[in-house]
């Protein structure tokens, strides 16, 4: 039960930016990554997408033949064996990819957030710059962040070219 006095769930530590990317790559380096095959980089893409009944049925040739063991460096055991490890490391993409889509998301969430603190800021900047007291200390502030925003600003249209009157 979330919020009792007598709950002694660990809280989760929060890291900073730089310590989820050291650990990043500290995971990076734990992760074993094969050697792509001896195949040009174009054909290589369609291997990856194999029929997967198909490579169960290649798997089984391969188990039944010492001659196509041979002939390909493997034995069906090996290949079920990397096989699998495919499909299990397909979880990890999975979860990395929503992982990106989440920090990406909590990114913008952070821009958002300044974004909207700055636009405040400029604009209490400009009332508080009515009161001569405050005035001179926010005038190069107020004139810098006037020149910057992007907001405020009617955009100029470009001139337009009289028309031709018509014979």
């Amino acid at each position: 039960m979330s919020g009792n006095i007598n709950d002694t769930s660990p809280v989760p530590v929060m890291l900073s930016p730089e310590e989820v990317v050291v650990q990043l790559r500290g995971l990076r380096a734990q992760i074993p990554l094969p050697q792509p095959p001896a195949v040009p980089a174009s054909p290589r893409r369609k291997l990856a997408n194999v029929d997967p009944q198909f490579i169960a049925a290649a798997i089984n040739a391969v188990g039944v033949s010492d001659v196509i063991q041979t002939a390909i460096g493997r034995t069906d055991e090996d290949l079920r064996l990397e096989n699998d490890s495919a499909i299990r490391w397909t979880a990890v993409a999975d979860e990395l990819r929503s992982l990106l889509r989440e920090i990406l998301q909590a990114n913008i969430q952070r821009r958002q957030r300044v974004g909207l603190a700055a636009l405040q800021t400029y604009k209490i900047c400009e009332q508080l710059a009515r009161d001569e007291t405050h005035a001179t200390r926010l005038a190069a502030h107020i004139g810098e962040m006037k020149k910057l925003n992007k907001f405020g600003r009617a955009r100029r249209k470009a001139p337009q070219p009289d028309p031709q009157p018509t014979p």
